[in-house]
């Protein structure tokens, strides 16, 4: 079972993978920045300055009971909310990941198509070959 492992840990297809793991994590953190520091300000003020992760729903009143100022504060009293202005923030994190996603894909596609598409150019055959082809000719005539 250690053999089978250390075969399956050494293809290059689990490396690849991490890497893309890596990578994708750093390209969630960007995104993440992107939406939060980016995009929802500008909606924020759009919809009278406000902080859109600040957009809760109080299902449960905690001590003391609110109306709370912030979401925070409304944590620190115990209170249970409903976040759906950070799920909104989630929801347009995803659908520009998903998007860049389907960019790169697309672009993928588009090359594999590209080498498919490309006619396949056969090498030329050496001097050996050509001396073989040759002999070849020659007995055939002779027959």
């Amino acid at each position: 079972m250690l053999k089978e492992f250390k075969e399956f840990a050494a293809k290059g297809n689990m490396l690849d993978m991490a890497v893309g793991i890596v990578i994708g994590a750093a390209f969630a953190t960007i995104i993440t920045s992107l939406v939060n520091d980016i995009i929802m300000p500008p909606i924020g003020m759009a919809l009278g300055g406000v902080d859109f992760t600040e957009f809760y729903a109080t299902l449960q009143q905690g001590d003391p009971a609110g109306p709370y100022a912030t979401l925070l504060a409304a944590k620190e009293a115990g209170a249970v909310t409903i976040n759906w202005g950070i799920f909104v923030n989630s929801l347009i994190t995803f659908l520009i990941v998903a998007f860049a996603l389907f960019v790169v894909i697309k672009g993928f596609n588009k090359m594999q198509r590209e080498e498919e598409a490309a006619p396949e150019v056969m090498p030329e055959p050496s001097d050996e070959a050509k001396l073989l082809s040759e002999i070849r000719d020659l007995l055939q005539a002779k027959s």
